[in-house]
């Protein structure tokens, strides 16, 4: 199966997009911290890739995207999410479905105001927390650190890659962490703990899309009971799930069981 590879020149940078040859429904698949579009490749390559057409792009300052041209405008969930919404206007994409993972979720939830045409998102390893409940929402974990520390070293990018992402471990995580301006986790995570961008507990709560919550069992860093118990204004299907023997990337270690998750929301929304 085919992947397209192509770049578009935005306000933010040049943003490198990877792009399936699906059909249907545009899918944007948002990628977390220190990670790339690549992470991706279950989806772009199979069944949900020949079926839709799943966008992935690279961040600013991460995978084969240049870094930010305004590290200070870019380097945060909204600016993020300001840059993701001017892709897809450059693609003429006016509808669409939103996949966040981890970062990428709270991206999606920023781009609820910024992306009108946003017909549901789907998170997954992240909590929807206000700036007091990051101690609620996530894990104390060995490497949660590191998601804002601007120098990595050789360890550092080992340590992340594999805790990320987990198992099956692919050489090419080493290279995504690695290649990621250290500015990217430095600006956006003191961003994150200044309280800019929107209280997402709120957005959560009063968002009329329909939000879809899946996150691996094992899930190293967030809090699902947390998770669980926090207001949704549209619950897809009324409850959370959680997907056995998975961690922080169940699309990417479980995606025989992760993505009918990911095709059922996508045709109940779109319909």
């Amino acid at each position: 199966m085919s992947v397209k590879e192509y770049s578009l020149e935005t306000s933010h940078g040049t943003i490198a997009v990877r792009e399936s040859e699906g059909a249907g429904i545009p899918v944007l698949l948002v990628h977390g911290n220190s990670s790339a579009g690549a992470v991706f490749r279950n989806q772009l390559e199979g069944e949900l890739g020949k079926t839709f057409r799943l966008i992935a792009p690279d961040l600013p300052g991460h995978g084969n995207s240049s870094d930010a041209i305004d590290p200070e405008r870019s380097y945060c969930m909204e600016g993020y999410a300001d840059a993701m919404a001017e892709v897809l206007r450059l693609l003429n994409v006016e509808k669409a479905v939103v996949f966040g993972w981890s970062l990428g979720g709270h991206i999606g939830l920023e781009m609820i105001k910024r992306f009108p045409g946003m017909l549901g998102l789907m998170i997954t390893g992240t909590p929807p927390v206000a700036a007091d409940e990051v101690g609620q929402g996530f894990k104390p974990s060995k490497h949660m650190g590191l998601a804002g520390k601007e120098q990595f070293t050789g360890e550092d990018v080992e340590n992340y890659a594999r805790s990320t992402c987990g198992e099956p471990f692919e050489a090419f995580f080493l290279d995504v962490v690695g290649r990621t301006d250290g500015r990217a986790r430095r600006i956006m995570f003191e961003k994150f703990a200044g309280g800019t961008g929107d209280n997402q507990k709120d957005i959560v709560a009063t968002a009329k899309v329909p939000l879809a919550v899946v996150n691996g069992i094992d899930e190293p860093f967030v809090n699902l009971d947390f998770v669980s118990k926090v207001k949704y204004a549209n619950l897809w299907e009324g409850k959370t799930y959680g997907i056995a023997n998975s961690g922080h990337a169940p699309f990417w270690d479980k995606p025989a069981e992760f993505d009918p998750y990911l095709k059922r929301f996508i045709t109940d929304v779109s319909a």
